[in-house]
């Protein structure tokens, strides 16, 4: 195994990637040997980014065009923060060039080119990768990960939704129809762009959904849902806006496969999901299960790589929830990307990321 592996990240002045180099110039493995931007190529990632004057590597390190053999020769790994459908035009030639490449877009999350068309409205740039890409959760997919030339990074939303959700679909332990998920967001998920809906005047004080009713990362949240129920599920899902920096607080509602009308049932139902979670999740450095009254909040999350999980059952209602909450920019994109990065090149998982 390599001590150091050297790694470059395209798109490196948006907001997932600046979140990028900072976990890649404090990670102990990566050599950031690359950062492209061409709004600001030529410069410096110190006169860009102050915030990294400190770092030896940000004084000398300057954004350059993207360019698929000049990164090939430069990184083993390219990190791609990429816009989609920008991000497929980098991957084909770096994979040919026998780079292994970790996509922190939507461009092969996907397994259906038709699914990508219908959320996307466009055709796939490069539909022979899309079976070729893993799913990049690396608490569902790590032995996949472990081999993947091409790791496809999901968004934040799907990250809060997917890893509440799962493993109580896998143990059959609520039904696959009748998902409905809500989800909150601080403004840097809408990226680092100049459009009138986000600028300060309009978010600041101000709450409101968008996306409605299908916003694209339903694409994903639903093909890996299935994947883990067995059988096709369709979820309701509303994003919202909310005037805060980063962050994600998501609440699913969900229908227990077993009815439970007295507090025996109840107890019995609570204590099968409480198994379920810790099941799936105990060992994991990133899941942090909330136990008693507690329920997750962005502020015990943001800055780092951990996603909170809580649970409640509703005897009036007879429905689960499902509460979680995790920084948009570090689990929900660069965050669990390094992850992925410290699996495939067997790292400890943890590796720059606490």
């Amino acid at each position: 195994m390599k001590t150091t592996v050297k790694v470059a990240v395209v798109g490196a002045s948006g907001y997932s990637g600046e979140e990028l180099v900072r976990l890649l110039l404090h990670h102990p493995h990566a050599d950031l040997t690359a950062v492209t931007s061409r709004q600001y190529a030529g410069q410096t990632l110190t006169q860009i980014f102050p915030k990294f004057a400190h770092h030896p590597t940000a004084k000398t390190l300057c954004f350059s065009d993207p360019n698929a053999g000049l990164l090939a020769r430069q990184a083993e790994i390219v990190f791609l923060a990429l816009p989609h459908g920008v991000a497929a035009e980098y991957t084909a030639p770096l994979l040919q060039l026998g780079r292994q490449v970790i996509d922190l877009s939507a461009d092969f999350r996907l397994k259906s080119e038709a699914v990508y068309k219908e959320f996307y409205s466009r055709d796939h740039p490069a539909p022979d990768l899309l079976i070729k890409s893993v799913y990049g959760l690396p608490e569902i997919n790590r032995s996949q990960i472990l081999n993947a030339s091409l790791v496809a990074s999901p968004g934040c939303y799907p990250t809060s939704i997917l890893l509440p959700t799962i493993p109580l679909l896998r143990d059959g332990l609520v039904k696959p129809s009748g998902i409905i998920a809500n989800s909150l967001s601080g403004v840097s998920g809408s990226g680092r762009k100049v459009e009138p809906d986000y600028l300060f005047v309009e978010c600041n004080e101000s709450v409101r959904p968008y996306g409605i009713p299908k916003h694209r990362h339903l694409s994903e949240i639903e093909q890996e849902l299935s994947l883990a129920a067995g059988v096709k599920v369709t979820i309701q899902f509303t994003p919202h806006l909310i005037p805060m920096n980063r962050g994600v607080l998501t609440t699913i509602y969900l229908a227990p496969e077993k009815h439970f009308t007295t507090p025996d049932q109840a107890d019995a139902l609570e204590e099968k999901i409480a198994d379920c979670y810790r099941s799936a999740y105990c060992n994991e450095p990133f899941v942090r299960l909330l136990d008693g009254q507690a329920l997750p909040d962005t502020k015990n999350v943001v800055g780092t790589n951990v996603i909170e999980i809580a649970w409640r059952l509703d005897p009036r209602t007879g429905r689960l929830l499902v509460m979680s909450a995790l920084d948009n920019l570090v689990k929900g994109a660069s965050g669990q990307a390094v992850q992925s990065f410290n699996i495939i090149c067997g790292f400890p998982e943890t590796a720059g990321l606490v």
